[in-house]
């Protein structure tokens, strides 16, 4: 995968101007285009359970993977730009959210570097709950521990492999609780595009 190709987590499970989670989902990957940001694939919507447990109501999740002359920060900010449009009001962290886009993965880019991506990826779940990094970290430092993401991306970028681990994302959704993979259910289509 090359540096200008980039993986996208897509969760919401809060109704927003755009309608139901689904429809948000599909409207912001509507916008992706107008911000740069070419689709090259998109996963089948999933519902999955709020995490933590009971902190929500339950999530539509899907991933793409884009391609986009841009620095990885400037994806994110484009992906801020989204969610801010769709009504996006950052505050706690690991809330209900009308619409949430993680930049998971650029190409085999690690950031800010190998020993800082380490260290967040290893950082302890109740640390993970409280502590926000001050910079971009990717690849994303949970994804190897996120259903949500992993069964949606498998989908559409299973070879590609997390550059400080060597795994690749269908080796890392294979390794998933089978109570976790079970819990993600696919929804009918609801115009995403193709």
């Amino acid at each position: 995968m090359a540096n200008n190709t980039f993986l996208i987590a897509l969760g919401a499970n809060l109704p927003s101007a755009a309608g139901l989670p689904a429809q948000t989902l599909a409207a912001a990957l509507e916008r992706m285009p107008e911000q740069g940001l070419m689709l090259a694939a998109v996963s089948r919507f999933y519902r999955s359970p709020a995490f933590p447990a009971g902190s929500g109501p339950d999530y539509v999740n899907a991933c793409a993977v884009v391609s986009a002359e841009a620095a990885p920060t400037e994806v994110l900010a484009r992906l801020h730009a989204i969610e801010e449009e769709l009504g996006r009001v950052r505050s706690e962290r690991w809330q209900a959210r009308r619409i949430d886009l993680d930049l998971i993965a650029a190409g085999q880019t690690v950031l800010p570097d190998a020993e800082s991506q380490a260290a967040w990826r290893a950082l302890p779940l109740e640390r993970q709950m409280r502590e926000t990094p001050s910079e971009l970290i990717l690849p994303h430092p949970r994804l190897q521990d996120r259903g949500f993401v992993l069964i949606p991306l498998a989908e559409i970028a299973p070879a590609w492999r997390h550059p400080a681990t060597g795994q690749s994302v269908a080796e890392m959704a294979a390794a998933l609780p089978e109570a976790e993979k079970a819990a993600l259910v696919p929804l009918e289509p609801v115009g995403a595009p193709d």
